[in-house]
């Protein structure tokens, strides 16, 4: 993709305050630089939404309520159960059997979509949660993504056969940078084939704290073309977690039907709400016991 890509300039004229403005621009003008089309069109704007019919753009609010709405094709409504959509994490190195058990336990009782954890927990989790609904996600290729496409596909396949129904997997970020997006479409397209093979979806992580807009939109396409279930934003390791902006963003990239994963400093029903009305459709959170329980998750029980 040999785009020309607007100077940063342009956006860092613009003040902060105005997040609904930014959102705009940063939408328009990627979009349009990428010359993104596809099979996700709309009948109204060919797939260019944010610069043909800006009303279906999401406006973000900022000042003092600090909402997001979401008025695109993509999924906006708010669910009544946050619990549905929250895989419940627990990622820390230092974790043991008891604090994995304690997780799944937690996930049985809320209903939360999935547990999350690295893949030398997955066949105890999926053990602790048989028959329970719950479901198991493991983290490949976690938390730098810097391992060879063959690892993280051999990764993924174990993980599965232990028992996890979901991957999210840490793209290349240096080769993304570098702009080996072949390498990138690669490295993602053989844990999604590995999932593909067992009837389970893969989540592609970009760790967008490290990435320009720019950079989140490429990966965003990369990671549709490849045929994964969802992009997420971010492993919780990278120095940054999920904002507004950048889910705002990448529904607008992947359009309305891939699903978008916010992860990364999620802590209330507030935060999991405007994450939501942005256009993600699941959210990754350590502090899921105190999100459905309506309470702010503290930094002391911090899971990823």
């Amino acid at each position: 993709m040999a785009a020309a890509w607007p100077k940063s300039s342009r956006l860092n004229q613009r003040p902060m305050a105005d997040r609904d403005h930014l959102i705009d621009v940063v939408t328009r003008e990627v979009m349009r630089a990428l010359a993104v089309g596809g099979d996700d069109r709309c009948a109204d704007c060919l797939g260019a939404c944010a610069a043909r019919c800006t009303d279906k753009v999401r406006a973000v609010v900022g000042a003092g309520a600090g909402r997001v709405s979401y008025s695109g094709a993509g999924p906006g409504d708010v669910p009544a159960d946050l619990a549905t959509i929250i895989d419940h994490t627990l990622l820390r190195p230092d974790a043991t059997a008891a604090d994995v058990d304690r997780l799944c336990g937690e996930a049985r009782e809320h209903h939360f979509a999935t547990v999350c954890v690295n893949p030398v927990w997955v066949q105890r989790a999926a053990g602790d949660l048989r028959g329970s609904g719950v479901g198991v996600t493991a983290a490949v290729g976690f938390p730098l993504g810097a391992s060879v496409p063959e690892i993280k596909a051999a990764e993924a396949r174990r993980a599965l056969r232990d028992g996890a129904r979901e991957v999210d997997m840490v793209i290349n970020i240096g080769a993304l940078k570098a702009g080996d997006h072949e390498l990138v479409r690669r490295d993602i397209a053989g844990v999604v084939d590995a999932c593909r093979e067992a009837g389970a979806r893969c989540k592609v992580i970009l760790e967008t704290a490290l990435l320009t807009d720019e950079e989140k939109v490429i990966a965003c396409r990369l990671a549709k073309a490849a045929k994964a279930d969802f992009v997420k934003t971010s492993t919780g390791f990278g120095g940054g977690g999920a904002t507004v902006y950048d889910v705002a963003l990448m529904r607008e990239a992947v359009g309305p039907v891939m699903g978008i994963k916010a992860s990364g400093g999620v802590q209330t029903a507030e935060d999991v709400q405007a994450m939501v009305a942005a256009g993600a459709t699941r959210i990754g959170a350590s502090a899921g016991v105190a999100i459905v329980g309506g309470r702010k998750g503290g930094a002391g029980g911090r899971r990823y």
